[in-house]
Order: structure tokens, then C-alpha cells, then sequence
């Protein structure tokens, strides 16, 4: 038994309230409440003096793709303010590199670079020998050098894939940009690793979330995800809590293996099933309701209409698994919405259980679809993040439409739950970031300007909720995660400062000296004062 006393711990559904004492037993918080608890249990507990720092609930990320997360901590970081930048970190991997090996990197901008598409022709410059492949910061574009267009097969003579586009120049040779599922045609070619070695690749980036007060992530990758997670798990080396959505495309693997929506014991839960409706801002292929600012009749591609997603919803169902999926464009949004709605009524009609079906992203809605989200009990599972990254393209490429973008506040004030995220590797990780975008919607460069549609700033409270009882509502976890309760995880962080008095420089700024996962200290700050 552990006893935290001297503590702060803030009741995150009331949060004017404050327990200076937790009492834990096991993996689990056994009571919590003031110094008499102290005196109930000291003879059979371990003390440990939280010098009246404030505690939370471990926060979760409730939308990250894990594998790429840990990937990209070893590729080439292409997230500079030129091109030129980006350029000269990959002729510096490729010096590094054997003849022949694969330079993979991740996170250019070219719209805040001249705003020009970059051609394979600026990579072979510096690549001449070995393959290149850089994803775009959203993750729906790609940039490869000629090297890897030889190996993808990408010639002028390749169609575009559906839903995907080649980008081609006056000629019709290829540029090397590569749109949406386009982007398979080079990744298919880059080897895979197995189970072990992406085992181990997650297992080496969870210390990074544990720094940042992540205790729990609801994860969006693919095929190496699933087996290195169960890997880690099967044989207890997975440290966090783990929400695994399943891919469209393994549909009939989860139902061949009997996946249901909330099933799973330990460190790993089945989520949604995850389809695409559409791509990102950035590319300028997230679905769109009316064309682009300045772009000719470009509405974005639209991976499928309403009834194309109710096909795929209808088989989850049945199957016992909730769906959800990835919508940033106004008409995305509003595609999925019906389709959701159609899904309702089936539910209904058969006696199926109303899942908590959920929408990725959700970044620009339409006044006539703003309250549906609440209307048909769908999450909205958004990343605040991505607000202060993409304020200035969206005011570019969004115009006016800007004013039901990245619309927290409205979905709250129409009755929807959030569930906050960061969408990493698109965006940082880091929840304290997060939560300074959700209240303040400034760059995090630039706190003292003018807070961008302010109208859709949220509380300390609620932007709290949002990482704590929204995701875990989400996930069929509310009894057990989000909360510092009797019964519930020990999961926890450890703050210096209380976030919900602090001004928005030190929330920025803020990390956690201490992270508890199931009653065990997973990280403690070195000079950290508990």
C-alpha cells in the first residue's frame, strides 16, 4: 500500500475541489480524501510527502499513431522554415547513409515554405544514391526523389490510384509528390519490420509519453502497430494503456478474430473500427462543400460518400465493433453525419447496443451540421493543436468558412463529448501544448497576440475534461480511467504548478515531475522534490 499525503489532487469533474490525501493498494486507488486517511492506514502503507504539489489523472492522448510516432523520432525531421533547411538534413542523412539505403524523413510544409510544391529533382540533388522519401507534416502527401519512383514503378505512364493522385508535370513526368493513397505506391516498397523490431520500436518511444504525463493513448496505426503491441503486451512489457482502433482494411481480420469494441484485459482495449472519409488541409485534399480559396473548382477528395461508409459501419456493427472516422473537410463531415444517422436507426431497428461511435478531426463543419454531432451522440475526437499549426492555412485555403473550424467550444455548447488528442507525429505529443491551444488558440511562439476565433476558446475545466473523462467515456473506460477515485487506475502526473491557476505561458510551458501508471512510478524528474 502507497500513501500520497501532502498532495493536491484535483477532482477533475469538480475541479474547486482538492484531496490532500490517495491512498492506493495495488493498481488500483483504494480512497482518497483528507490527513485522517493518513492515520487509517500508515500502519500498513508506505508515505510518501507530495510537498503540496497538485496531482491529476494521467492524461490521455486520445488520437496518436504509435509506431509512426516512434518511427519518426528516428527519421530525418523535415519541419523547417525553408526548404533549403529541409534539403541540407537530408544530404547530411545520406552522407551518413550506406549506398542504397533508404532515407526516410517526415514533416515538410510547403505551404508555409513559398507555398510551391517541391519535385523530386530538389532530392536527387542530394540523394543521387540512395532512395528518398519524406511524408508531409499532415501525413497525406509524400515527397520521393527519383531513386524511389524507379522502385515504386512511378513512371508517366502511372495512373492514379483511386483516391490517390500522381502529381505530374507539363511533360507528364511524375514530380515526385504523391497525394493521399498514392502514397502507397512508394511506401509499399520501403521494408517492413516485424512484430519484435516494431515491438521494440514503441516500447523505446513510451518514456518520451510518460515525460509528457501520458498514461493512456487511443492509437490509429496499421498491421506493425497491432502485432508489436501485442507483442509488448503478451509478454508485460507494454507500460501504457493502449486503445486499439483497427483499420478498415483489417475489417475481416478483427472479425475472423472476434474483435468487439471494449474487449481486452491488461494494457491493451479494441476501439473502432477507423475508415478515411477524406485527406488534410495542408494538401488541400480534405472534401470541401465548395472549392477551394483560390484554387479553380478543387474540392478535395472525397475517399467515399455516405452510403460507401454506412457499407462499411453495417459490417462492424454487426460484428460488435464501433466505428469512427477520419473527417476534416466540411463535406467529409457531412457525409459521415448521415451516414451516421442512417447507422442509428439500424442500431435501433435491431436491437443493437448504441456504440460510441466517434469522428476524427472534425476540423471544419458546417453551420447546418454543427449540432448533429450531439444529436447523434457522436465523440468528437479533435486535436487543439492543430488549430494554432493550421490557422494561417486555413485562413488561406478556408476563407471565411473559418468560422466553424476547429469549433470546440460550439460542439461543447451542442451537448457533444470531446476527446482531445494530437494526431503525433503530425503535431507534438505533448498535452500541456494541447491544452494552451485549446484555451488560448495562439501560436506557441506568439502568446501575447490575438487569440484566433476566439469565440471557440475553452476553460482550463473543460479543456481538462477533454483529456481526462472525455477519452475515457469514449473508450468504455469511465469507471476505471480519467478520474482519481476509489476503483479507478492509479494513473497520475505530479505538477509543481496547479494548471487550473496558471497563466498561459506556465500551462505551455508546465510538464509533469512524476507519472504513475497502475500504482508504480514510471518516471520521476531527477531533482523533482516527492
Amino acid at each position: 500500500m502507497l500513501i500520497l499525503k501532502n498532495a493536491r489532487s484535483v477532482d477533475v469533474c469538480s475541479p474547486n475541489h482538492y484531496d490532500s490525501v490517495i491512498v492506493i493498494e495495488g493498481k488500483k486507488v483504494l480512497a482518497v480524501g483528507g490527513e485522517d486517511l493518513v492515520g487509517q492506514h500508515a500502519g500498513k502503507a508506505t508515505i510518501q510527502d507530495m510537498h503540496g504539489h497538485t496531482i491529476l489523472p494521467g492524461l490521455t492522448d486520445a488520437h496518436i499513431h504509435l509506431y509512426q510516432y516512434a518511427l519518426s523520432r528516428q527519421r530525418v525531421d523535415v519541419e523547417t522554415p525553408t526548404k533549403a533547411e529541409a534539403l541540407d538534413r537530408v544530404r547530411q542523412a545520406a552522407k551518413a547513409a550506406k549506398k542504397g539505403e533508404w532515407i526516410l524523413g517526415h514533416g515538410f510544409q510547403h505551404n508555409l515554405w513559398d507555398g510551391q510544391l517541391p519535385s523530386r529533382y530538389d532530392l536527387d540533388v542530394v540523394s543521387p544514391n540512395n532512395p528518398v522519401y519524406l511524408t508531409g507534416k499532415s501525413l497525406h502527401l509524400g515527397w520521393a526523389n527519383s531513386y524511389a519512383l524507379r522502385l515504386a514503378g512511378i513512371d508517366r505512364l502511372t495512373p492514379d490510384p483511386i483516391n490517390g493522385k500522381v502529381i505530374k508535370d507539363e511533360n507528364n513526368d511524375p514530380t515526385g509528390i504523391l497525394l493521399e493513397l498514392a502514397m502507397e505506391l512508394v511506401d509499399s516498397q520501403i521494408p517492413k519490420v516485424d512484430a519484435e523490431r516494431a515491438a521494440l520500436q514503441i516500447e523505446e518511444a513510451i518514456p518520451s509519453l510518460w515525460k509528457l504525463g501520458i498514461t493512456s493513448v487511443h492509437d490509429f496505426d496499421y498491421q506493425e502497430a497491432l502485432d508489436g503491441l501485442n507483442l509488448l503486451e503478451s509478454e508485460n512489457r507494454l507500460k501504457l494503456k493502449v486503445v486499439k482502433n483497427i483499420p478498415a482494411q483489417l475489417l475481416p481480420i478483427a472479425v475472423q478474430r472476434g474483435y468487439k469494441t471494449g474487449q481486452g484485459s491488461g494494457n491493451i482495449r479494441i476501439g473502432s473500427v477507423k475508415v478515411f472519409m477524406d485527406g488534410a488541409l495542408g494538401a488541400r485534399t480534405a472534401a470541401m462543400i465548395a472549392p477551394y480559396e483560390n484554387d479553380g473548382k478543387n474540392v478535395g477528395i472525397l475517399n467515399m460518400d455516405w452510403e460507401g461508409f454506412l457499407d462499411i459501419a453495417l459490417e462492424s456493427a454487426r460484428a460488435g465493433l464501433g466505428i469512427t472516422g477520419h473527417a476534416i473537410g466540411d463535406m467529409a463531415v457531412r457525409q459521415i453525419l448521415e451516414g451516421f444517422r442512417h447507422l442509428r436507426q439500424f442500431e435501433t431497428e435491431n436491437n443493437l447496443p448504441k456504440m460510441r461511435h466517434r469522428i476524427e478531426h472534425v476540423q471544419l463543419v458546417h453551420p447546418e451540421d454543427a449540432a448533429k454531432l450531439a444529436e447523434l451522440d457522436i465523440v468528437a475526437s479533435m486535436q487543439p493543436i492543430h488549430a494554432i499549426s493550421d490557422m494561417e492555412i486555413a485562413d488561406m485555403h478556408w476563407g471565411a468558412r473559418i468560422n466553424g473550424a476547429y469549433a470546440w467550444q460550439s460542439q461543447l455548447n451542442h451537448g457533444a463529448i470531446l476527446a482531445f488528442g494530437s494526431d503525433s507525429p503530425v503535431e507534438s505529443p505533448n498535452p500541456f501544448w494541447g491544452l494552451y491551444a485549446a484555451t488560448q488558440r495562439k501560436k506557441l511562439d506568439h502568446p501575447n497576440s490575438q487569440k484566433w476565433i476566439e469565440k471557440e476558446c475553452l476553460t482550463i475545466q473543460d479543456a481538462i475534461a477533454a483529456y481526462t473523462v472525455g477519452p475515457a467515456y469514449a473508450a468504455y473506460q469511465e469507471r476505471e480511467l480519467g478520474q482519481l477515485k476509489p476503483g479507478y487506475s492509479a494513473d497520475l502526473i505530479v505538477l509543481e504548478q496547479d494548471p487550473y491557476q496558471a497563466n498561459a505561458q506556465e500551462l505551455r510551458d508546465m510538464l509533469p515531475i512524476a507519472t504513475m501508471i497502475d500504482g508504480q512510478w514510471v518516471y520521476q524528474k531527477e531533482s523533482a522534490s516527492i
